[in-house]
């Protein structure tokens, strides 16, 4: 053999060795696509368990916490429109006849029903109890529950007084635990129902501002994992909504002692109609979805802080997989910004701090 084949047997040798190397990025390609479409074929399999049938809402007893104005008020006008019986529960009575008569104006049959409680969601859950049964005695049993009874505070941290932040736990959070726990036993035995709890988008983020507020709100989200955990068997979804600011009397109210970094952030998303907000909290929350966003921003910060929650649908995994790393780079930039308006109103206030020293 002359010296020019052993070197051209020795170069193909070499190669063949060594070859698999430029075939690496073909074979991680066509391994990443076979899991895929292995993922994919496994949520097919599983999707009758996590896909629950639609609720009816004609003829349904939907209860609403907060109902007399804003976002709850909106939402209970929704299910009042699809036929269903309304328990409006809510502290000011003049505002639930105020509420009861603009829901009768668009009822869909006579047989229809808006039954109005005054109570605090948030006092003693004895009596919160005992007006979940006298709804049931009068309308049946409840099918779905909203939780959206709420308040919203802001301000620093350090200048909130210290009893705000139990208030707003007692408001937000356990005045969703009361009504929900007076309602979850019949549910269970009957083998059906929705529980809703009406979040935040600050409690997807927490925000300047809120640190009293966004507490409360992201509170809900620990209660709604755990007991859709638990009640899932029984064919009981919950349903967390994370509304944007929503233009309602008590965003109005808020906005008169918000923070300047408060209010420069929330413009950033801008502000939604409580009926727009209404349509899509219902619509999930009938669907079963766990999750219920409003708009683009929604959107992301659903995707982005799924984490462990449940999905109910193929369609919710796949792209919750497939727009994380995108929506994470958009967040940083968001955040980037965010800090940047707290630091620009900070300097702000240090310049006119001095200014005022030296005039004095």
């Amino acid at each position: 053999m002359s010296s020019e084949e052993g070197l051209s047997s020795t170069i193909t040798d070499w190669l063949l060795i060594n070859s698999w190397w430029l075939l690496l990025p073909f074979v991680m390609l066509i391994v990443v696509a076979a899991f895929i479409v292995a993922f994919v074929l496994l949520l097919y399999m599983i999707s009758p368990l996590i896909s629950p049938k639609p609720l009816k809402l004609n003829g349904a007893h939907v209860v609403v916490t907060g109902g007399s104005s804003g976002i709850g008020k909106s939402i209970a006008i929704e299910c009042y429109r699809q036929g269903a019986f309304i328990t409006l529960v809510a502290r000011d009575e003049a505002k639930l006849l105020q509420a009861k008569k603009e829901l009768e104006k668009f009822a869909i049959n006579d047989k229809q029903v808006v039954l109005c409680i005054s109570v605090d969601v948030s006092s003693e859950y004895s009596q919160v109890e005992s007006v979940i049964k006298q709804a049931q005695e009068k309308l049946g049993p409840v099918d779905m529950l909203v939780n959206c009874a709420g308040i919203s505070i802001s301000g620093k941290f350090d200048e909130m007084e210290v009893d705000r932040f139990k208030k707003l736990m007692e408001v937000n959070y356990l005045g969703s635990v009361y009504p929900t726990r007076a309602v979850i036993t019949t549910m269970k035995e009957r083998r059906r129902g929705r529980i809703m709890f009406v979040s935040s988008q600050a409690g997807q983020i927490g925000l300047f501002g809120y640190t009293a507020y966004s507490p409360s709100k992201f509170a809900l989200r620990g209660l709604a994992e755990s007991l859709q955990m638990e009640i899932k068997p029984y064919n009981i979804y919950v349903t967390v909504a994370y509304p944007p600011d929503t233009d309602t009397p008590g965003l109005a109210e808020e906005n008169k002692s918000k923070p300047l970094e408060t209010k420069l952030i929330s413009e950033t998303s801008g502000v939604c109609q409580p009926d727009q907000v209404a349509k899509i909290i219902v619509r999930d929350a009938v669907q079963g979805n766990f999750n219920s966003s409003v708009g683009p921003d929604g959107y992301m910060l659903s995707a982005l802080t799924c984490g462990m929650s449940p999905v109910t649908s193929i369609t919710e995994g796949l792209q919750q997989i497939v727009t994380m790393g995108l929506f994470r780079t958009i967040a940083l930039f968001y955040l980037g910004s965010f800090d940047s308006i707290v630091r620009r109103c900070m300097i702000q206030r240090e310049q006119a701090k001095a200014a005022e020293d030296k005039t004095e």
